[in-house]
């Protein structure tokens, strides 16, 4: 028994810390500047598996990665408009049945750009590489791979990496200060796509964080706030 209890406290300090990691959602976030999320869009091209991993596809990291970053970017209600684009390079969905020893983690690698839309200009030309792991709690300090589901790892992973972005946005605040020449009001004709769609990159055009997001392409999923350009039907594709 005494040698369960140090075991037992790492376990239950993980559950603890996988508890609070994301309750900040249920709370109206401090303003990033004048942030607010415009297109959301995330970009699998050149997505590669990595070694002892289960298989999911670009376009299951497409919807859950937009639909998290959206959850938690999409709270913010400033002024000014950005755009987040995302290239997974890579990930790792630790596989069960590998020995302990080995404890198998889980990981997404991407690349993240900010637009910014009243400039029409990429805030960062080069784009932030982060490296995103799970959550370490009781159904991960072993191996997630005998204790969680796919879809579990995939959903710990995707709130890991809208997380990490919303730091590294915070990180930089100085970014979304507007200039004393860009307009920022979010009702202005000349930049809210509502009244003028060209004010804002299409959202099924290809978006690579080292390209201008505006050539036709497959492999990318965006959401949007303010109502966006509304997006084509397949059979317009």
């Amino acid at each position: 028994m005494t040698r369960l209890k140090p075991i037992l406290a790492v376990l239950a300090l993980g559950v603890l810390a996988a508890c609070a990691g994301h309750s900040d959602l249920e709370t109206e976030p401090e303003p990033i500047g004048d942030f607010r999320l415009g297109h959301n869009i995330v970009v699998t091209d050149r997505l590669q598996k990595g070694p002892l991993s289960r298989e999911a596809t670009p376009e299951e990291w497409e919807e859950i990665l937009v639909a998290e970053i959206d959850r938690r970017l999409g709270r913010y209600d400033g002024d000014g408009m950005y755009h987040i684009a995302v290239n997974l390079d890579a990930y790792v969905l630790a596989v069960p049945g590998v020995p302990v020893v080995a404890n198998p983690r889980s990981l997404l690698i991407m690349r993240v750009t900010v637009w910014d839309d009243a400039a029409q200009a990429k805030i960062n030309e080069t784009p932030e590489q982060l490296t995103i792991m799970e959550d370490v709690s009781g159904a991960t300090v072993i191996s997630s791979g005998l204790t969680q589901s796919r879809e579990a790892q995939m959903e710990n992973l995707a709130r890991n990496a809208a997380r990490a972005i919303q730091r590294w946005l915070e990180r930089n605040e100085e970014w979304f200060e507007p200039a004393a020449d860009v307009q920022r009001d979010p009702d202005d004709p000349e930049t809210d796509p509502e009244t003028d769609p060209e004010a804002a990159p299409d959202p099924d055009a290809e978006v690579d964080p080292e390209q201008e997001p505006l050539e036709n392409g497959a492999g990318q999923t965006a959401a949007a706030h303010s109502a966006p350009k509304p997006r084509p039907d397949a059979t317009d594709a």
